[in-house]
């Protein structure tokens, strides 16, 4: 069989089902913006901002934020021409699937599970942090013990605790994920709610926050070039082109979910107008949003804070020490922030269910992950394997670690979705596009370019562990896959 063997488009009509072949042309360029908003703003602001200065860039990690937000728009106008090249709702896997072939398929499949499981765990991780947090200083309890709530592989920064297993993180990975197989969803509203308090939290910071920052924070804005070796003994670029570079693919964690516009090509009521005004104007939006807020909070904080005492839960850390009369705020920011992340790993672990069960029912993973639960109707098996891949991440490695996994998953992923409409646009140039990206193929190499640039920054210890989730994921599909596929072996049943 070959490798690139592309499922038909008449054999992703029959399965779209008729749920998705009446899909409404409801959402204009308002409602687009405000989808990317809320799936924009989440963990990775709160987080990965603190640990981009921290590591990577001081007070220039702002400029980090510009270099992934351009990134972001370059890479989503490519994402909106495949979305709408395929008149059915479906994943980057899917529509790669019909219109690349099997084996790019599985490798975007692949990085689909590397973003969302390892992204899963690196937000549960933080809803730990947040959580001992909200222990000590909203309810005055004793905070779980170190060894309780870290990664073997971590140490305090004073040498004298060491982790052992993460278990707030397992946790609430296991309680999201039995809600997802009992079918429990949020409503609009309450996805509205959350949204609306997490916008609200960073434009409160912002606005208290400004009048805490010392400018001495921000002397120099670019850190001289140079690196920097944390507490675990692992070396960072620090400072100069690389360091703004390596805080660009940290922070990048933050934008992902804008993708989620994208998805919502088919139900645009006018999709050469409105994707976009949609993907640009809430990325636009968000990135204004997260240069001001990091902004303040390098001021109020300086960047040995980020390393030290502020490593963890590190917003409330810089509300708490600096800003006096606001105690208020840290303790509401706590209580919100713990909101916030259990609906983005919900989110998060809802998706990875989802592609397994894709990728399963085209028989290029085990049957059983396509299995439906008989009372629930949810692919309960798929959930609990995913329960111990994201819970093993969550409880057995450090944050760090897995959130520039996740990021650099994702960089990879988006580049290839570059290369796919430059590679459509030759050999498939009848396809009917409600979307097109513009100034191709000059838009996707400037977004394969500027996606290279941040996997570069963020080192070779990164470069290592992709190399490696892809090498893991060419032996599955070359053992298993491969002679497991319905589309490349159809006589098989």
């Amino acid at each position: 069989m070959s490798l690139f063997v592309k499922k038909p488009l008449s054999v992703l009509m029959a399965e779209a089902g008729d749920s998705e072949k009446g899909l409404k042309k409801t959402l204009g360029a308002g409602s687009l913006i405000a989808l990317g908003i809320g799936a924009i703003i989440g963990a990775g602001l709160f987080v990965r901002t603190a640990s981009a200065a921290a590591q990577n860039a001081g007070p220039s990690v702002t400029l980090g934020f510009i270099v992934a937000a351009i990134g972001c728009a370059l890479a989503g106008l490519c994402y909106a021409e495949l979305s709408s090249s395929i008149p059915i709702a479906g994943s980057a896997y899917t529509y790669s699937y019909a219109t690349m072939g099997e084996l790019v398929a599985w490798v975007i499949g692949w990085d689909l599970i590397l973003e969302y499981a390892v992204g899963a765990a690196t937000v549960g991780i933080a809803w730990s942090e947040y959580l001992n947090n909200l222990l000590v200083n909203v309810f005055g309890m004793s905070a779980i013990p170190y060894e309780w709530c870290h990664s073997p592989f971590e140490h305090s920064v004073d040498g004298l605790s060491h982790g052992m297993i993460n278990l707030p993180a397992l946790f609430i990975v296991a309680a999201l994920t039995m809600l997802l197989i009992k079918g429990t969803q949020e409503s609009a509203i309450v996805n509205g709610i959350i949204v609306i308090t997490k916008v609200s939290i960073v434009i409160l910071i912002i606005v208290f926050g400004w009048g805490f920052i010392n400018p001495t924070n921000h002397t120099p804005y670019i850190p001289p070039a140079g690196t920097y070796t944390d507490h675990q003994g692992i070396s960072h670029n620090f400072g100069g082109i690389m360091g703004i570079l390596g805080a660009a693919g940290v922070v990048f964690f933050a934008f992902i979910g804008f993708d989620a516009v994208s998805t919502a090509a088919q139900e645009a009521k006018n999709p050469k107008r409105d994707m976009p005004i949609g993907i640009l104007g809430s990325l636009a939006i968000c990135t204004v949003l997260y240069i001001l807020f990091a902004h303040v909070l390098t001021g109020m904080a300086t960047t040995e804070d980020f390393r030290t005492n502020g490593k963890e839960a590190s917003v409330v850390f810089a509300i708490n020490k600096y800003m006096i009369g606001y105690g208020w705020l840290g303790k509401l920011v706590t209580v919100a922030i713990l909101g916030g992340f259990s609906s983005v790993i919900l989110v998060m672990l809802l998706g990875q269910s989802r592609v397994f069960y894709s990728m399963s029912k085209d028989g290029l993973l085990p049957k059983a992950f396509s299995a439906i639960h008989p009372k629930y109707q949810t692919p309960y098996k798929a959930s609990l394997f995913i329960l111990i891949l994201v819970g093993i991440f969550a409880a057995f490695v450090p944050g760090d670690i897995v959130g520039d996994m996740t990021s650099i998953g994702t960089l990879f992923a988006f580049m290839l979705v570059c290369v796919a409409v430059i590679v459509l646009r030759k050999t498939n140039p009848e396809l009917k596009r409600e979307f097109k990206t513009p100034l191709v193929p000059f838009v996707p190499i400037l977004g394969i370019i500027v996606c290279g640039a941040m996997i570069y920054g963020l080192g070779w210890t990164n470069w290592a562990r992709l190399v490696g989730w892809l090498a893991i994921g060419f032996v599955i599909y070359f053992g298993y896959s491969r002679r497991n596929s319905k589309l490349g072996n159809p006589d098989k049943k």
